[in-house]
């Protein structure tokens, strides 16, 4: 089921759902299940499961030099998702990257989407490389999520990259984006940023999911200025509980956003991080709770390969 059709099931009730990290190659997708099995008591409609883009290896050769490759260390979304369908009968949302891929490489993974039943897709353009400052996309490939947006949109219709011929069945994918609540790192201001998502919107996404914030101030105004610019589908917020205190130089570093005063002085007051991962669980249930009072539509959680904090806050919630 689409998670739009969800949303409109739920009349009004806050969903819960979460994400997950596929586990690194060469370990066992027990790993994986051993930590959404504690999550099903809340009847998660849907979960996501990311992408990794491509990293570069150097191998040494002996002689002194280095020989570069490139390598996935975490593959094999598409087929994890199949098997979460399959093993819990909830769906599940692959996360499509334009980094690392070509438009006709995207197209294959689209098509197996279809063929395993998958009726939601996440759409984003991904990061840059560990070791180049800026985005750049593969030859080929999407250079923004619009694009990759417009790809799937296009499939939808039947409209394949290269093959004309009818199609019995089109592929009816509900799709999702990113949004900003303090807007991308790379977007020079939360307007500009907008008019990028209002594109997305435009293109065809069904809904949006936020980047993790802190401060649900900054959701409730993201969202009424996204009403303002004329997007009106589904805006979830995502929500990830602090776990250790490297979190409070790690996340404003890499995502680019703040930690209200409050939270900062509670963790570096901690002793431990087993002090913090309480003083992050008790933080995001206050947050979840005011966001599931102001209606929001989906309670979404970045799980990050750990489910017991969410499972703690899920418990206080649902």
């Amino acid at each position: 089921m689409k998670v739009t059709d969800h949303i409109k099931q739920a009349n009004g009730k806050t969903l819960f759902s979460f994400e997950v990290i596929p586990p690194k190659k060469g370990t066992n997708i027990q790993d994986l299940y051993n930590n959404i099995d504690p999550l099903m008591e809340f009847n998660p409609p849907f979960i996501d499961v990311t992408t990794s883009r491509e990293e570069y290896v150097y191998i040494d050769k002996g002689n002194g030099l280095l020989d570069k490759r490139i390598t996935r260390m975490r593959p094999g979304t598409v087929g994890i998702c199949a098997s979460i369908m399959h093993k819990y009968q909830v769906d599940a949302i692959p996360h499509l990257l334009c980094g690392g891929f070509t438009k006709e490489e995207t197209e294959y993974v689209l098509v197996d989407c279809h063929y395993l039943g998958l009726d939601n897709v996440m759409a984003l353009r991904g990061d840059s490389m560990k070791d180049e400052p800026y985005f750049k996309p593969v030859a080929g490939g999407n250079a923004f999520a619009s694009d990759l947006v417009q790809q799937i949109t296009n499939l939808n219709k039947g409209k394949y990259l290269h093959d004309d011929f009818k199609v019995e069945h089109n592929s009816d994918f509900c799709i999702g984006v990113a949004g900003y609540p303090e807007k991308h790192m790379e977007a020079p201001s939360l307007v500009n940023d907008l008019r990028r998502l209002k594109e997305k919107v435009d293109a065809g996404a069904d809904y949006v999911v936020t980047q993790m914030f802190f401060d649900n101030n900054k959701y409730f105004e993201f969202v009424d200025k996204a009403r303002e610019a004329g997007i009106n589908v589904p805006i979830i917020p995502g929500i990830k509980p602090i776990a250790v205190k490297r979190h409070l130089q790690i996340l404003p570093q890499v995502f680019k956003i703040d930690l209200p005063q409050n939270l900062i002085d509670a963790v570096e007051g901690c002793k431990d991080n087993k002090a913090v991962r309480q003083v992050g669980i008790e933080f995001a249930i206050q947050q979840s709770k005011e966001l599931k009072a102001a209606g929001v539509p989906v309670l979404h959680y970045y799980s990050m390969g750990k489910s017991d904090n969410v499972k703690a806050i899920a418990e206080a919630l649902f």
